[in-house]
């Protein structure tokens, strides 16, 4: 019996993709078996490749976020201005499952290389286009053609409203969170569509807006305002208290008490029982109500405890509690080495770089592969030639008048 593959593999992907968010959802395509071609403006490349910071060795440098979320891929270096690249990418279409695209809104559409366009060569193709506010036809809203960035996207769903304290202006939150996410939710997407391929025969549009995505993540928000007409307020909770990060001898742990039950078992834990039927921590909402008062007594028993004590002290009271690690501690802790989460790729020129892996593990299949990014056109001549068959000869003529580039 041969090894099993990867899921995805014997599946074509063309990434019209740069910076965030088309690469990401690329990318976990890639770890889960696909071949995935990105397709790169030659001479530049996606923008990412110029953006820091950069790791370095004998002289060269290479952009770290452009290594961490191009992995696993082949690059195409082709110039989507000229009629010739934008036959071969017409041609690339035709041979291929699946196209990503989360380049500037109208941008595919005015080279004739959206879905209605793509769709005439490939009916089984299916298309993905990543944007600020979405596009498929009645759907589209005045905003459809705007630009967008991910802070754009937590702004406007909600979600940087509510990330802070009370006194401060709202807050991002992890940079590109919303450009991560909505490459995780196009890639569902994805998956979705090529299922119901299996069934129909066709293909379709899967259509991604980066605002959805993170009102989507944002469902608390509506589903409190929409029972209760509330509006969550930054910094605090209305009906849970404690929830967040406190501080100990060495740094801070975070924990939650979502109801009474763990309340009780937290009380007990840091040997204050009389906080169970106090008036004052009895349910949430008092909690929440007199916190300030509460979390001096918390803190004053975490106060001569390590993160590790007050981590191992409530979690054997069954208070879900972890310490708020840095960087430097997700490195050294071996959880995420034996998880296989931090993955190490090794680049031919810059060396050795760690990045995280995607998720989750499947029981039944290989570990991902750990191939690293392309340089700009590294696939150029392959892909011509491999997939679409073109000579030697006119691989070599399309590289001379500029339509393609290769190493």
């Amino acid at each position: 019996m041969s090894a099993p593959d990867r899921p995805l593999e014997g599946i074509r992907v063309v990434g019209l993709e740069q910076y965030m968010s088309g690469p990401y959802c690329t990318m976990l395509l890639a770890d889960a078996g696909a071949e995935v071609i990105k397709v790169e403006r030659p001479g530049g490349g996606d923008p990412r490749r110029s953006i820091p910071p950069f790791l370095e060795s004998g002289g060269i440098k290479k952009a770290g976020g452009y290594l961490a979320y191009n992995r696993n891929k082949k690059s195409l270096a082709l110039n989507l201005r000229d009629e010739s690249g934008r036959r071969i990418l017409r041609e690339l279409a035709a041979v291929s499952d699946v196209v990503v695209d989360n380049l500037r809104p109208g941008v595919t559409a005015g080279l004739g290389l959206d879905y209605p366009a793509l769709s005439t060569v490939n009916d089984r193709l299916v298309y993905a286009a990543i944007s600020g506010f979405g596009g498929l036809e009645g759907y589209r809203s005045d905003y459809s053609r705007r630009p967008a960035f991910d802070i754009v996207a937590e702004a406007m769903s909600g979600v940087m409203n509510l990330v802070g304290f009370a006194d401060k202006p709202p807050s991002f939150t992890l940079y590109g969170l919303a450009d991560v996410y909505s490459g995780l939710v196009t890639a569902w997407g994805i998956l979705q569509a090529l299922y119901m391929r299996e069934r129909t025969g066709k293909g379709q549009l899967v259509d991604s807006s980066m605002v959805d995505n993170m009102l989507a993540l944002n469902e608390r928000m509506v589903a409190l305002y929409s029972v209760t007409g509330e509006e969550p307020e930054r910094g605090r909770l209305r009906h849970l208290w404690p929830r967040g990060a406190f501080h100990c001898r060495d740094g801070y742990v975070a924990l939650n008490v979502p109801d009474d039950i763990v309340w009780r078992r937290l009380a007990e834990a840091i040997e204050r029982p009389d906080l169970i039927d106090d008036p004052r921590s009895a349910d949430g909402t008092s909690r929440a109500d007199h916190a300030e008062e509460l979390g001096p007594i918390l803190e004053a028993w975490m106060a001569d405890k390590s993160r590790a004590e007050v981590v191992d002290t409530l979690n054997a009271a069954g208070v879900p509690t972890g310490p708020v690690y840095t960087a430097g501690d997700v490195f050294r802790d071996e959880h995420f080495r034996k998880r296989g989460s931090l993955l190490e790729i090794d680049d031919p020129d810059v060396g050795r770089a760690t990045f995280a892996r995607s998720v989750p593990h499947l029981s039944a299949a290989p570990e991902i592969r750990a191939e690293p990014a392309p340089g700009l056109g590294q696939h150029t001549r392959e892909i011509l030639g491999r997939v679409l068959d073109y000579p030697a000869s006119e691989i070599d003529t399309l590289i001379a008048a500029g339509v393609v580039a290769a190493p």
